[in-house]
Parts: structure tokens; sequence; C-alpha cells
């Protein structure tokens, strides 16, 4: 559904009469009585208020919603009351004073634009550490007073930004010579074992230099890499060139030692390229472009619309991006802090990131990663919950694989064994645990109808209690198909002692790794309406980009208007274009639309342009005034180049209205011969998480090892992500090796581990010796048994395998001086151990 409302505002009329009575009132109210009303806003710095009673409902609910808030001296009440500077709008003396003089700073229609949010969202006094948690707070504040039916939703009102030009920029020269003389000799080096035109794409290392040149101008940023106070050439962690990206961040396949001299190799030669591009230039005058935008500066927050979020009670949607809190921003006091701790990082466009533990390289330990709130500040969702009976949890989370175990992403507990409710993860299923009169706190529910339905991508999850429907669980905005095992009870046993915890128990003993996008905790059960709106509206940091295009169009206020979302920390999502006038007295006449394409930093983008067959005409009869006309249900990923501060966005046109861009596309590439063959493959790859469960499962090592779980974070993205056999590629083959080393070396340097799996061997005996028919037997065969299997239906030859290993043992055994150096044998068998399990054989099923 869309849910957007068009420009207005609010009518003073009402505002100026309710202060002119309010001046009488102040003047003649010496002898007027008195109320008592208690302050419901809770904290230590609440205020007592005893002054005139509310001269009607509204002016009640504004004390409710904002006074009793904003009154304690911790807030505004230190300096906005009776006494100190105005707007006096949590005066203490008297109520409806203080709703007259806030009437002057919000906006009731739109209370995001409130000057009372603006004001802080520029840097006035913030109570929070995070300014982004106190506009939001004051928002919900604001928003609570303006009100609104039960089972409303949100609305985003949409205001026109800055109209601006586009910017000039570097574009990529026609011809190869400067890329041929730069980039182009470190890429043929170093990347032509792969990435030929016979080889694997992209063909950045082709042995025709203009293919080689048109792969690589979408991993090449012009931007890259120069510092904007010295206007030097330097690696930083922001260079963003998918060539450097891949050496520095990814690690794949470097030429040095260390992966850093490799990616200062090729951001040094993309330099010397951009270097002699010269200054920067206008976009080209033949292109029909719309004015420009900004993500962070002009877009429009987008986050709010069409939410259920009557009845929440705890609200995270991790907008800080930093620090150590993640701050509850329901406005339901007190606000739920979340404290975190150990391994947790933060994710581009709103989300935390929780990992395991693992060990630095200077030796320290970091704890596997959690959010926990105080005990104190926990009691509110016992308080909450017990009143009404019933709770729904509802997350956007991203598992990091589908074999933890027993692992807590949302729980309020005391331990491992207390709880109150639970949300978890066991293997592909979620997993709901809950405390009532009628179930013990660790009965589980889990997904078992659907035994995969847990996948390691972003997904909206939502369990759900009521007394008289029992536990539910929706994924997706679907719901799963399971039924509580238990009657449904009450929940007037529930222990008001425990903590609400994000990632592991209050103990640390049930670790969960992966990433939380959002979580909400409501005091009511979500239909499955609510349920599949909220999934809808999607998750993260979302705004609507208004491009305008009034000076094409002969329309006043004409725009054509992206959800725009950083998609992560590389990209950005651009979804459901529609096109409106913000002048609700216009509607279009028969405007012809076509070869919409997204441009960034001046150009357009090379790909991802989803948009370029457009091909209609906006008419009155497919336009709908406040919701304008959609052109396309498509969205695309763009890279992110300069991050959303700096990065620009405008849209170019083959045609709108009479303003023409004519294109001619050229010829079709040739395509491959068919083979003719419709034979599908009986044998597939294992995908990633597959791999990685199944090389723990064979050696007996987790995969929260902290070496294994950097090495897998490390090269996941070069395993298989598809079973399809023919998709098969040398990186996968490259990335499983490494992963097989690791698992060997973690097995073999652990004395306990390696002598329980190879039992009887002398690991302390040198390997010129150690490595007899009797010492080989002593590897080959658990290797076999362990790794290969026994009487299977299909497997490789023993007799094959082993003549390998042979072969291998005898190459590493073969030392000078008829003695090998110390350590050597521990290297064999490692060896040994990864030719094995890096085979084939953990590869293929």
């Amino acid at each position: 559904m869309k849910t957007i409302i068009s420009k207005g505002t609010r009518a003073p009329a009402a505002l100026f009469s309710v202060i002119a009575a309010l001046l009488f009132l102040a003047g003649c109210n010496s002898g007027e009585s008195t109320e008592a009303l208690p302050n419901t806003g809770g904290g230590s710095n609440t205020v007592s208020y005893s002054g005139p009673p509310p001269a009607s409902d509204d002016v009640l609910n504004f004390k409710r919603s904002v006074w009793d808030e904003l009154s304690g001296q911790n807030k505004c009440g230190a300096c906005h009351n009776a006494g100190g500077q105005s707007p006096q709008f949590v005066h203490e003396g008297d109520i409806n004073i203080a709703y007259a003089q806030a009437n002057t700073i919000v906006n009731l229609s739109d209370p995001s634009q409130s000057e009372m949010v603006t004001k802080v969202a520029g840097g006035h006094n913030c109570w929070t550490t995070s300014v982004t948690a106190c506009t939001d707070l004051l928002t919900v504040y604001i928003s609570n007073w303006a009100g609104g039916s039960e089972g409303s939703v949100k609305t985003v009102e949409l205001r026109a930004p800055n109209i601006q030009d586009v910017n000039n920029t570097l574009t990529f020269p026609s011809d190869t010579d400067d890329f041929a003389n730069t980039v182009y000799p470190v890429l043929t080096q170093y990347c032509s074992e792969c990435h030929t035109s016979n080889g694997q794409t992209p063909y950045i290392a082709s042995s025709n230099v203009g293919i080689a040149y048109d792969q690589s101008k979408s991993r090449i940023d012009l931007n890259d890499g120069k510092d904007p106070v010295t206007d030097e050439w330097i690696l930083t962690d922001e260079a963003s060139s998918r060539l450097v990206e891949r050496l520095r961040d990814d690690r794949h396949n470097c030429w040095d030692a260390e992966c850093l001299d490799s990616a200062t190799e090729m951001l040094a030669a993309i330099q010397a390229f951009i270097d002699r591009l010269g200054d920067p230039e206008p976009i080209p005058s033949n292109l029909v472009t719309s004015k420009a935008l900004n993500l962070a500066n002009d877009g429009l927050l987008a986050n709010a619309g069409g939410r259920y979020e009557d009845n929440v009670i705890a609200l995270y949607e991790f907008k800080a991006g930093d620090g150590p809190t993640a701050f509850d921003t329901s406005g339901i006091s007190p606000p739920l802090d979340l404290t975190l701790s150990g391994n947790v990082g933060w994710v581009g466009g709103w989300g935390i990131d929780i990992g395991p533990a693992f060990e630095t390289e200077e030796g320290e330990m970091i704890r596997a990663g959690k959010a926990q709130g105080s005990t104190a500040d926990s009691r509110k969702l016992h308080t909450l919950l017990t009143a009404s009976g019933e709770y729904a949890i509802e997350a956007w989370v991203v598992p990091g694989n589908i074999t933890q175990e027993d692992s807590r992403i949302v729980t309020y507990s005391g331990s491992s064994t207390a709880r109150n409710f639970t949300l978890g993860q066991d293997m592909q299923s979620y997993e709901f645990l809950h405390r009532s009169t009628t179930t013990d706190q660790n009965d589980p529910m889990l997904t078992e109808a659907n035994p995969m339905l847990l996948q390691a991508t972003l997904q909206h999850v939502v369990v759900n209690f009521s007394p008289d429907g029992g536990r539910e669980i929706f994924v997706n905005g679907e719901p799963s198909g399971d039924v509580d095992p238990d009657s449904a009870g009450l929940l007037t046993d529930w222990d008001d002692s425990f903590a609400l915890v994000l990632g592991n128990e209050t103990d640390g003993e049930s670790p969960w790794e992966g990433a939380v996008r959002m979580l909400a905790i409501h005091n009511r059960a979500l239909t499955a309406e609510q349920v599949a709106a909220n999934y809808d509206v999607g998750v993260g940091q979302k705004f609507f980009l208004l491009f305008s295009v009034s000076h094409l169009v002969d329309m006043p206020e004409s725009f054509i208007v992206f959800e725009v979302s950083q998609f992560d920390n590389y990209g950005y999502l651009f979804s459901n274009p529609f096109f409106i006038s913000l002048d609700e007295t216009q509607s279009p006449s028969g405007i012809p639309l076509k070869g919409m394409r997204i441009g960034i930093n001046g150009r357009e983008v090379v790909v991802g342009q989803s948009f370029a067959n457009l091909d209609l005409t906006l008419n009155a009869s497919d336009y709908v005034a406040g919701s304008g006309q959609p052109l396309s249900r498509l969205g695309t990923v763009l890279a992110l180049e300069e991050g959303p501060e700096n990065d620009q966005f405008f849209l170019t046109f083959e045609q709108l209205g009479s303003n023409t861009d004519v294109r001619v596309e050229g010829p079709a590439p040739t395509q491959p011969p068919e083979t003719g063959s419709t034979e599908f493959s009986a044998i597939g790859l294992k995908t990633f998480d597959e791999v990685n469960a199944s090389m723990s499962k064979v050696t007996g090592i987790p995969t929260t090892q902290p070496g294994v779980a950097e090495t897998f974070t490390t090269v996941k993205q070069q395993l298989p992500t598809v079973e399809d056999l023919e998709g098969f590629l040398s990186s996968h083959q490259m990335a499983i090796t490494q992963m097989a080393i690791q698992y060997c070396d973690v097995l073999v340097s652990d004395t306990t581990r390696r002598n329980a799996f190879f039992p009887g061997f002398d690991f302390g005996e040198n390997a010129s010796t150690a490595f007899d028919d009797a010492g080989r037997d002593l590897i080959k065969t658990p290797l076999m048994e362990k790794f290969v299997g026994t009487s299977l239906t299909t497997q490789p030859s023993d007799a094959d395998i082993e003549a390998e290993l042979d072969s291998l043992m005898g190459r590493l055994t073969t030392c000078g001086g008829g003695s090998c150096e110390a350590g050597r044998t521990e290297t064999v068998v490692k060896a040994s151990c990864a030719a094995v399990l890096g085979s084939a054989v953990t590869l293929i099923q």
C-alpha cells in the first residue's frame, strides 16, 4: 500500500483563539482551583503538576504525550519552564499556557518537521548521547499528541527538496590509451590467470584491451583515493574502486604477502589513470536530466510510512551508527536502552552486526557480541506485557549462518535456563520459548512445518502470544504453519528481575551470530494483516528522493519519486518510482516518458539500469492526486561511491515531454551456440554455509573458533552460492582450500584434538622417519574414514586418494641432510589433511 500524504500544514486559526483565551485566563485566574495530575513519563527527574486543570481533552492529551516526557530537569524542563526562556512549553505552573506555547513550535500534520524537532536535530540540548535518538523521541511524543485511531498506520508527507543542478564530473575517455598505460599492465600481470576472455568474468585482464577497459569501468571510481585536504593520493578505508576493495577487504588473490600492498599498487595505477583525465567536465549537453539530489541532505525519511506501531513499547532502529548504545525510541518511559559489548559492529543503513568471540592479532580475546538492557529498565516489559496479557516480538534479522544451535536472537531472561520469552535460532528453524501458566519456560515452539524456513539472509520475523490464540510465528509476512504445542495461558508467572538481551543470554552461554536491522516489542499481538503490512514496508534507512522535472514537463511542482535506501555498506537500492505533482490542482495530460536512467556524480551508471526500457504516458486517467502515477515495480542496486553524504544522484531520459535524447544502441553481442542438451547433472556443489558446516562436522572444530570464523568471513563471498555444478569457478576451489587449511591448522595444532583424530601417530618424531609405511597409514586411515567415507554408492577411488597422499608426504619429507627441521611433522599432517578436506569430497554433493 502507498501511505503518502500530499503537502499540507495545520491551520492556525484555532491556535490563535486558544492563545487569546489563555492570555485572558492568565490575567484573572488568581482564584482558580488547581488539580493535581500524575506524571506518566516515568524516570527519576519527573515533575509533579498541581496547577489549573486542562481546559480541554486535547490539552490533557498534550500533557500525557509531551509535557510529562519533557518536563524533567534532565530534559527541556531545565530551561523552558515558567521562569525560563521562551517558548515555555513545559510551564510547570499552568498546563494550558504550556499547551499554547507548544503549539507555536509543532507541526501536528508532520511531527518530524516541527521546530521543536529540527531545533534539537541541529544540535540544541539533546539529553542523550545521540541526537538521532532525541529527534526520534520528540517525533514520537508529538505524534502521540497528534493522535490516531486504533490500527492506524503512520504516514509520510512529501515535501519539495532544494532544487540543484547536476555537478560537473570526471568521465571515462572513449579511447583506451590512458587505461592501457596505467591500470591495464597491473591487471594483465596479476589477474590474467583467471580474468581473461576465455576465463571467468569480469574480463578485466583480457588480451583485448578494449574488452578489459569496458569490463573495468564499473570497477573504477574516478573520485577514488584523493585526500580532500592535501590533494594527495592515499589508500584509505573509503577507497571504493571495486578493483581495490577486492584486494584490500576481500583479500582476493593478492600477489604480495600483505594484501594491503597489493591494494596500494592497484590504487596507485588507478590514480595514475585518473590524473590523466584532467579537470571535471559538465555532463553532455544532449542528456535530458532531472535536477540533482543528495541522499543524506535532500532525502525525505520514509521509514515510518505504512507501519503499524500503535502498541510498540520498545523500539530499536539502530540509527546511531556508532557508539556503545542502541537507543529505545518507542517514546514509552523509561527508555530501555541497550549497551553493546563484545564483538558488535554497526551496519550502514541502520543495524548492528553481532559476531562470535575471536582473538586479535595482539592476543586479546574479544567476547562474543551482545546488546543488553538493565534489569531496572527491562522491568517495563514485565509491567506492560503482563498488564495486557499478550505481546508480539517483531524483528528484521540476518542470521550469520544456518548451523547455529540453541542461539538467542532476542531474549528477556535471567540465564540460559530462566526466561520470560526468547526468539532464537536452531539450525534452519526459528525457536520461540515462552513462560506462561501452562508452559515450562524452556518449552520450545519451532518452525517445523517448513524445516528450512530460516535462511542466512534478511528476514522479517514476528512471534505472537495471546491468551486466546497462544503462540504464532510469522516469517516474511506469512504464518509458518506451526501450531503451539501448549495451551494458551497467562503471564502471571513472569519474573520482573530479568533483562532484555540481543545476540546472547545474560550469562553469555548462548551466542548468536548475525545482524539485527530492527526490533520492536508490542504489548498486543499483531494481526496477520498487520504483520504483512509491516513486512511490505521493509527495513533500514529509507528515503523518498524527489527528482524535480518541472523544467521538462511545464507542470508546477512535478517530481519523479524513488524509494531509496542504503542497501548495505556498499550499495544503494532504488525502487518503486512514481510521478507526482505536489500541487494538488494539477494532473498530467499526455506526457510521454521513455528510457529513464539513473546517474551518480555527474555520469550515468554503467550497470543496473532497470528502468531504461520504460515507455509510457503520464496521464490523468492513471494519476491519483496525493499518490501520483506509478512508473514501475522494479528495483535496482547501485554501487556506493563516496557515501550517502556526498554521492549526488540525478535522472536522465530518452524522452520526457517534448525533450528528447536520441540514442542508438550498438549491435547485440553474438550469442554462443546452444548445446542442445536438456539433461542436468545429478550432482551439485555445496553452498557456502554447507561447506563450512561439513568441514566443522568432520574435523570436530566448531565454526565459531576464532581463526575459522575469521577465515570464513573473509572467503565467504568466494564460495558457491548455488548448487548448480555448471556454476563452478576456480575461485570456489581457492576459497575452499583456504577454509580447509584453517580447519586442519586448528585440528593439528591442538594436542588433544590431533591425538584423538590420529591415534597412535607420534607427532614428536622427526618427519624424515615419522612417515614410514606404518606412520602414513596412521594419517591416511582417519582421513579416509572421516573425510571421504566408506561403503558409499558413489565415491572417489580409495587407491587414487591414497596414492596422491603418499606422493604428497614423500615430497614434503625429502629433506636435505637426511633430517627435517623441527615442526615439519605437523606441517606434513596439516598439508595431508587440507589436501583431502579441500577436495571434491567436501565440495561435491
